[in-house]
């Protein structure tokens, strides 16, 4: 082989590689947090696997766009810091929907005396609904395409967040405030059928209780309560988890859009 030709491969491939650094920057962080794959359950080494995984997919189509950040150490230097920025707002919005059903699993277990039952179980104690809700909803998501749509959002991701440019602060935190508001309310939408059934429970036992003073309510109702949280779990997660499958695509096809 020629010198020339060798010299010209030499610099293709460090582009190449200077694309994917910089593109890792910004996959590995939002890999720290993504549903699924960023789970604390799963192996350091496997989610590194995956990282790269995903830089090997994203740099080839946003490669073009960053080339301003690889022509010198001062552009990767300002890479390191927006890059990295990037990822984790969009592991954070993505892991925020994660949360809401963990929400509304607490919600649930509060009004249903069902919050220390198994509460250990997983990475993060938490009560055994929130992590029924939280892995049905993962595993809804996965046979759903979820890497697909993820390779997607981290690819579309270089035109919402340019590459090498910090987002505005004040549009940043209108859209953090608005989707924090809107996980929020989707986690009480989620977790609304056990809070009212148990208010109306508690309100029917409290009537009993006056009407029957002798009547030993607390041996009566805890066991009641704690049955009829478990029928109505098998009876609306199917609803709530569409529900939340819903919001949860409709944030790849909108990220930083208008939350409903």
């Amino acid at each position: 082989m020629t010198p020339e030709p060798a010299a010209a491969l030499v610099d293709l491939a460090q582009g190449w590689l200077a694309a994917g650094a910089v593109t890792f920057l910004r996959v590995g962080a939002a890999m720290a947090l993504l549903p699924a794959f960023g789970e604390q359950v799963i192996p350091l080494r496997v989610r590194l696997a995956v990282a790269l995984a995903f830089t090997l997919i994203v740099t080839p189509a946003v490669a073009p766009a960053l080339a301003p950040l690889t022509d010198s150490a001062a552009g990767f230097l300002r890479a390191l810091a927006t890059e990295t920025l990037a990822g984790l707002v969009l592991g954070i919005a993505l892991r925020l929907l994660v949360i809401a059903l963990q929400v509304a699993g607490t919600m649930a277990a509060q009004a249903t005396s069902l919050a220390q039952f198994f509460g250990g179980a997983g990475a993060d104690p938490q009560p055994a609904i929130s992590q029924i809700l939280m892995l049905a909803g993962l595993s809804l998501a996965l046979m759903a395409g979820l890497h697909v749509r993820l390779a997607e959002l981290l690819i579309l991701s270089y035109r919402l967040l340019p590459a090498g440019q910090f987002p505005a602060p004040h549009v940043l935190t209108g859209w953090g405030v608005a989707h924090v508001a809107h996980v929020f309310a989707l986690a009480f939408s989620l977790a609304a059928p056990f809070v009212i059934g148990a208010l109306v429970y508690n309100m029917a036992l409290g009537a009993i209780n006056r009407a029957m003073p002798q009547l030993m309510v607390a041996f009566v109702g805890a066991p009641a309560l704690t049955a009829g949280g478990l029928i109505l779990l098998a009876l609306v997660a199917p609803a709530a988890l569409a529900v939340w499958h819903e919001a949860f695509t409709g944030f790849f096809q909108n990220p930083f859009g208008p939350r409903p």
